[in-house]
């Protein structure tokens, strides 16, 4: 997640969009290209559900002539969020998709695989053992399935250093709001009075959907401390779940870092191509192969297209060439009707059609994609991910994108690079990149649910005009075979 892989959509990983699933008792082997990419990503399956447990954290450490733009930290904690489901991924998702609901909120959230301590379970708590007056680097991944966090340490300032293996402007803060998706590198000067603190995790919700707020804790232990905690976990300081105005707070601090370390900054300023890009979540009648607890099923859109996931991968039909009929080139570039996005919907109902449309770019085109949340459904905010890129987030605010006075505050001076991004509730973001990575690039809410009922798309980079700027051949090993070739 994360990686650009560079002209290498083969190892990019999503089923049915740049493969085949890899089957029981079968293996395939990714080849993994780092470019400019620096700190912290993470690996995730991408297969239904099943990253909910399948996935780990990957770290680009300097190279051996390079440092840190800071003061080297004495050491790194890689620090995990999760959701925890009682039940079987692969189960939850088949039961959804068969009755037309959506899955039921997560039974917990753990931190490194462990609960804490306000559940009624018999789990452990994760403890991050520290000396006094050293520093720690965190890296921070948030790997739940639908959920934004908040996080904090108890009496500790975090001090940002990194986004989505970035760095950014450095800045205190006493929490921070991550997205499914991303990670986020922090320093933790340990310099309290020896003891135990509280890390404690909540979600940021602001949408109609049901919602466990529970807080879930870890420790952050000076050695030789003894005793427990030195406050309830209920009173360490974190935004209440639906602070919205903490989130954009917080957001709005986050710029570009002009080190040698960082990627050269380079935003587009005259843009070829523009996509405007509605979000919802809907309700279509349920078919007749589902046994649907309603007269109708959760469906999500992109500009009224619910992305369907084909039986053959959009990479090996775009390559071949010679297999047709697994995808068309027509994904709307702008919504197909305009109305008040982010007003009182109830009485709409926007007609969504079903397909696998994506959208075309020619090589080196500069793109400005503009993500407007809607109030379909139970409205609230989104995670989107690009695969193949990091992007610019050159803008942001609060209700109708309106494309001639918005664009004047944008950002273009240091935007942070970033590959997943928040989309506020009744709120749009905009995106710019250069299209200079040839392949097959899925984009997708990085919210599960949403993901798996349709709110995708996928992004075509067309080849340069040499070797250079083309694809890379397929692996001569091969690739997983599609069970509908």
């Amino acid at each position: 997640h994360g990686v650009k892989q560079p002209r290498n959509p083969w190892s990019d990983g999503p089923e049915f969009v740049t493969q085949c699933p890899i089957q029981p008792g079968t293996n395939f082997t990714y080849q993994v290209i780092l470019s400019d990419e620096i700190g912290t990503l993470w690996w995730h399956a991408h297969s239904d559900w099943t990253r909910g447990s399948v996935h780990g954290a990957f770290v680009i450490l300097p190279a051996p002539h390079e440092t840190y733009p800071f003061h080297p930290p004495d050491a790194d904690q890689t620090i995990i969020l999760e959701s925890w489901y009682n039940d079987d991924y692969l189960e939850l998702i088949r039961n959804s998709t068969l009755d037309g609901q959506a899955v039921g909120i997560p039974n917990a959230y753990a931190i490194n695989g462990h609960l804490g301590d306000t559940y009624d379970c018999n789990d452990t708590i994760f403890r991050m053992e520290v000396n006094y007056q050293d520093t720690y680097l965190l890296r921070i991944i948030n790997a739940a399935m639908n959920e934004e966090k908040f996080f904090s340490i108890a009496n500790h300032t975090l001090i940002v250093v990194a986004q989505d293996a970035s760095y950014v402007t450095r800045f205190a803060t006493d929490y921070i709001m991550i997205t499914p998706g991303q990670t986020m590198d922090v320093l933790v000067h340990a310099n309290q009075n020896i003891g135990q603190y509280y890390m404690v995790m909540r979600n940021f919700h602001d949408s109609a959907a049901s919602s466990n707020n529970n807080l879930t804790t870890a420790i952050f232990r000076y050695k030789n401390s003894v005793g427990g905690p030195r406050s309830n976990a209920s009173l360490v300081s974190l935004p209440e779940p639906d602070d919205s105005n903490a989130t954009s707070s917080f957001l709005s601090r986050i710029r570009n870092l002009r080190v040698r370390q960082n990627p050269p900054l380079r935003v587009p300023r005259a843009i070829h191509r523009r996509v405007y890009i509605a979000i919802s979540t809907n309700s279509i009648p349920c078919t007749n192969d589902s046994v649907c607890v309603t007269e109708e099923r959760f469906v999500a859109a992109l500009n009224n297209v619910s992305f369907v996931f084909p039986v053959i991968d959009i990479l090996q039909a775009y390559y071949k060439r010679s297999i047709n009929g697994v995808f068309t080139k027509d994904f709307p570039l702008e919504p197909p009707e305009y109305y008040n996005f982010t007003g009182d919907l109830t009485i709409l109902n926007r007609n969504v059609t079903m397909g696998t449309k994506v959208v075309m770019l020619n090589y080196g085109e500069a793109v400005e994609i503009v993500f407007q949340a809607t109030q379909f459904g139970a409205g609230g905010s989104h995670p989107f991910h690009l695969h193949g890129f990091s992007f610019y987030r050159v803008g942001s605010g609060s209700g109708n994108f309106n494309n001639v006075t918005d664009p004047k505050s944008y950002n273009l001076v240091d935007p942070p690079l970033i590959n997943t991004v928040h989309v506020p509730a009744s709120g749009w973001v905009a995106l710019r990149f250069f299209a200079n990575n040839p392949g097959v690039w899925f984009s997708h809410c990085h919210f599960e649910r949403h993901s798996s009922w349709g709110m995708d798309t996928v992004f075509i980079v067309k080849n340069g005009g040499t070797k250079a700027t083309s694809i890379r051949p397929p692996p001569a090993s091969g690739m997983p075979v599609c069970s509908g070739a």
